[in-house]
């Protein structure tokens, strides 16, 4: 028989099953005594509060069963100085919104790098199929707007629909506007949400949303309004079509955490990914807010083509230079895209 002691046994158990969050939070709290909270990435402030509670978990039951006074002494330290990084000094409010758009959203945006683009992709492949599908049997048009077409299906005519692309604010755009407005609304919260079933559905949604854009870009294409379609497309389309594939990417996320979890429990690998995912998301619907705002007056006050592809383009580019740019140290790394 052992002579090792009961109770050393417990002891030494219990650290082997949860000293991985201990050192991750130390580890942690040691950069930050350094001055080195600056440097943080936006995952590993989310994780933050997570190690915080497990410590302190770990710290209660210790307590509670009474394990080696050693072990206790730590924790109590460890979780001691975690609490002043976590309910220490807070940042006035326009500090934290400062901070949220300046630094946070951009940062989370790149770390999920990998996940963006496997939306863009899913999106970007649903649109060719869409196009060659309709290319090689137009009925598939109607299989897959049905009557969200509005009337823009095969059977129009040139001339019908050059005025779906007009300014004219009484023409049936304006309904189909508002249709797809709440039709990609509705298709990036569901694509985020889904996440958490393991990505097939994400992939699905983005996919299928993207075969739609494809069918219709076919449709224009073939009556000579490509060019015009995707002007029109364009104003209000970079910043919409942009939100829906952050919300994919969001979802994508999601499964990816919850089905490799890392150093985490899948509970805790989860709720550290919804911190993520939610802050790029709170993005995506701002974007989606901006862009019917977009949508709403550029529709009818920029009519020409030039322009539209002008205003679309730097809308695009705006886009790209805030979520790629912004949030870097001075020196330039990328210290938001360690997932």
């Amino acid at each position: 028989m052992s002579d090792t002691p009961p109770l050393q046994l417990k002891s030494q158990k219990f650290r082997e099953t949860r000293e991985k969050e201990w050192r991750a939070l130390a580890r942690q709290v040691d950069r930050a005594e350094k001055g080195q909270v600056g440097s943080f990435t936006t995952e590993e402030l989310l994780e933050l509060p997570v190690l915080y509670r497990a410590t302190v978990s770990s710290l209660s039951m210790a307590q509670s069963i009474s394990l080696d006074r050693n072990l206790i002494t730590y924790l109590q330290a460890l979780c001691g100085r975690a609490y002043v990084y976590m309910y220490g000094a807070h940042a006035r409010p326009w500090q934290v919104v400062k901070g949220f758009f300046l630094r946070s959203l951009p940062q989370s945006f790149r770390t999920l790098g990998i996940e963006m683009w496997l939306s863009f992709a899913c999106f970007f492949l649903g649109a060719l199929g869409g196009w060659l599908m309709c290319a090689f049997d137009p009925s598939w048009y109607n299989a897959l707007l049905g009557q969200s077409a509005q009337g823009r299906d095969t059977s129009a005519t040139t001339e019908d629909l050059r005025k779906t692309l007009g300014g004219d604010g009484d023409t049936p755009l304006a309904v189909f506007s508002a249709f797809l407005m709440s039709n990609n609304t509705r298709v990036t919260l569901l694509a985020f949400a889904v996440g958490v079933i393991g990505g097939v559905p994400t992939a699905f949604l983005m996919i299928y949303n993207g075969m739609m854009l494809g069918a219709m870009m076919w449709l224009f294409t073939t009556k000579g309004l490509g060019i015009d379609f995707a002007a029109w497309l364009s104003i209000h389309g970079t910043t919409e079509i942009m939100a829906i594939i952050i919300g994919g990417g969001a979802g994508f996320h999601l499964a990816r955490r919850l089905m490799f979890p890392g150093h985490l429990t899948r509970k805790a690998a989860l709720a550290s990914a919804g911190r993520t995912a939610g802050t790029v998301m709170l993005g995506a619907m701002l974007m989606l807010i901006i862009a019917g705002l977009i949508e709403g007056i550029g529709r009818q006050t920029i009519t020409d083509t030039v322009l539209r592809y002008a205003f679309g383009g730097t809308m695009l580019v705006g886009w790209l230079v805030y979520y790629l740019g912004l949030g870097r140290d001075r020196k330039g790394a990328d210290d938001g895209q360690k997932a």
